[in-house]
């Protein structure tokens, strides 16, 4: 576990899935738990609907005022920003969180790497002092999210109380639909050029006008260009110290490919999990993964794959 911090008292993370079923039932597991845990000195977050963060409000009375609300539709608007807001809302602490993400007008791809950053929760913050209770509301939560709520959490809250997960995977070999596919072919007018560490500004350069010329909005190119950028200096750095990017327009989004013939994957979670602050690697696709809606990587012939995907307007 990279993210340095000493865990209070000894305590480490408890990641718990809980499914529910009624407004009801949101109350009697949520008011107990937050009044105990503020006895307790704990700071208290919680995410879910604005309806149901007023029913909890209502019910806590004085003590409403005691606890962080979020509505979910911001605080899960993107799954790795999630992971760092949680991050930093952990950080030398202790807490408990009750959360809820939103899971209307998602795509399949987004419910993919919204389970996916709940899965890497158990690895950035493992040694945080955090009791984390994930809601599934089952009237709503879509069928994938259901079944992979056990394999990513390592505990669950049932009638008879909590119990270990006998179908949890660790965050590191988590496999789910479409990651070990070979990635489609980039489209039909897909620019690619080759870059070596002289040829980084023209890069640079290269990309940004490229997406201004496509219509992308100029707050995302910059995003862009810095995600390129830090990916294509690891590949000099660090890799065979030269690659190609190809960059084309699909379905509303820019998507850059940055192929590294000399790099490999050495970290079994690339980018997911904040670097030490000491560390001289990591930050090019933790920073990729904070400002592209979707960042993906393959390794296949010796080659290393980065394909960036933004979308062309907020």
């Amino acid at each position: 576990m990279r993210p340095g911090r000493a865990p209070s008292d000894g305590e480490s993370l408890r990641h718990i899935a809980v499914p529910y079923d009624s407004d009801e039932a949101f109350l009697r597991l949520a008011v107990p738990r937050v009044r105990s845990a503020l006895a307790e000195g704990r700071s208290v977050l919680v995410i879910t609907c604005a309806t149901k963060l007023s029913l909890l409000r209502d019910a806590l009375g004085p003590d409403a005022g005691r606890i962080d609300g979020r509505v979910s539709t911001s605080w899960y608007g993107h799954p790795y920003r999630t992971l760092a807001a949680y991050h930093e809302y952990t950080h030398g602490r202790r807490t408990l969180v009750i959360c809820e993400p939103s899971w209307e007008g998602r795509s399949e791809r987004d419910i993919r790497e919204l389970i996916r950053s709940e899965s890497v929760l158990n690895a950035a913050l493992g040694a945080a002092a955090t009791i984390m209770l994930c809601l599934y509301d089952v009237r709503r939560a879509p069928e994938t999210a259901l079944h992979f709520s056990p394999v990513s959490h390592p505990l669950l809250l049932g009638a008879d109380g909590e119990s270990a997960s006998t179908r949890f995977v660790a965050s590191h070999e988590l496999v789910l639909n479409g990651d070990r596919a070979p990635l489609p072919e980039p489209g039909h007018d897909a620019r690619t050029m080759p870059f070596t560490a002289r040829e980084l500004r023209r890069l640079r350069q290269t990309v940004g006008d490229y997406a201004r010329a496509a219509g992308m909005d100029p707050d995302l190119v910059i995003s862009l260009v810095i995600s390129v950028s830090e990916i294509a200096a690891n590949s000099i750095e660090h890799g065979a110290g030269h690659g190609t990017i190809t960059m084309w327009v699909n379905d509303g989004e820019l998507v850059c490919e940055i192929a590294d013939p000399g790099g490999s994957l050495d970290d079994p979670l690339p980018g997911y999990i904040p670097p030490e602050p000491e560390s001289p690697r990591g930050y090019g696709l933790w920073i990729s993964r904070q400002l592209c809606d979707l960042v993906e990587l393959r390794n296949e012939g010796g080659v290393l794959r980065v394909r960036l995907h933004l979308t062309m307007g907020s």
